[in-house]
């Protein structure tokens, strides 16, 4: 009997020392000031001062399905060879919503990278708090360096989470380039470039991405078929928002204030010193007055 009081009384000292450690650290964070949104960065950060940052080789290990993976990317292989276009929209890709209604989806880029890992948070807390959905294509390397905010954003209903490749390259069948970045040399490159992503993302979030935008929006059609092989729509846009986050916050308003009913703007959210947020804060007020919404290009078919 006394043995069984010890017990009983230990279970519940540990109860009440979980309770305090947990009501501690939501103090730490109310009383350091930190908004919702900020406590999303200062989990990331702090997995990777503990963990470190993902490392790509191992990912591609953890998120392949790699049996039936290889024999896809052998089918594709076999199946495709000699594309006739090259550009931002080449035949399959789609650019807009399908529909006469006053609706417009904004697209936001995290292209990763040495110099496109970074986040956006105003951003993304502004979109939060006036509930405007919008659609996130996000780089495999944007998620290795910001999982737990990739994590987050996923657990965000009006935001969807879909897929802008492995390392943010054009989709070739020839290397060409675009931008500067040199595309993929052949059908198993493009195939690794879209699926390893979709992997990852699927993994992570438990839905397998819908829709792809490569690097630098650029594909032939051979790059489209893949993609679409794979099971995403190609996506690309109408309306150039911020031109890779280099416009002013008026040239992004103007080119927000521009778009008509089923717009798909192209906008960035991996550069935070950039004017790309200014810009939308100046355009949605007047666009809301005109009598548009904001959607995510899951809720209209496209063309």
């Amino acid at each position: 009997m006394l043995n069984s009081l010890k017990v009983i009384m230990i279970i519940i000292g540990i109860i009440l020392f979980n309770t305090a450690c947990q009501s501690g650290n939501q103090g730490t964070l109310m009383e350091n000031n930190i908004e919702p949104q900020g406590a999303i960065l200062y989990q990331s950060e702090k997995h990777s001062a503990i963990y470190g940052t993902h490392n790509e080789e191992e990912n591609i290990k953890i998120f392949s399905n790699s049996g039936n993976d290889s024999q896809l990317k052998t089918d594709l292989i076999n199946k495709y060879q000699i594309p006739k276009e090259w550009g931002e929209n080449v035949t399959g890709v789609k650019t807009r919503l399908d529909t006469t209604d006053k609706v417009i989806a904004l697209t936001l880029d995290a292209c990763g990278g040495v110099n496109g890992n970074g986040y956006d948070a105003e951003l993304i807390y502004y979109l939060r708090t006036e509930n405007i959905p919008a659609t996130l294509f996000i780089n495999s390397r944007w998620i290795d360096a910001n999982y737990w905010t990739f994590w987050a954003l996923n657990r965000i209903p009006i935001f969807e989470l879909e897929n802008h490749g492995t390392h943010h390259r054009p989709l070739s069948i020839n290397g060409r380039e675009a931008w500067g970045i040199k595309g993929t040399a052949n059908v198993g490159e493009m195939v690794d470039e879209v699926l390893h992503n979709h992997r990852k993302i699927e993994s992570i979030t438990g839905k397998a991405p819908k829709f792809f935008r490569s690097g630098t929006a650029f594909y032939d059609e051979i790059g489209v078929k893949v993609a679409n092989d794979i099971g995403e729509e190609v996506v690309n846009f109408n309306v150039l928002g911020d031109a890779g986050a280099t416009f002013s916050k008026e040239q992004v308003r103007d080119a927000l204030l521009n778009a008509g009913p089923g717009a798909i703007v192209l906008l960035h959210m991996n550069k935070p010193d950039r004017e790309t947020f200014e810009g939308i804060k100046l355009a949605v007020p007047e666009l809301k007055r005109r009598g548009y919404r904001f959607v995510k290009l899951e809720d209209y078919p496209l063309k």
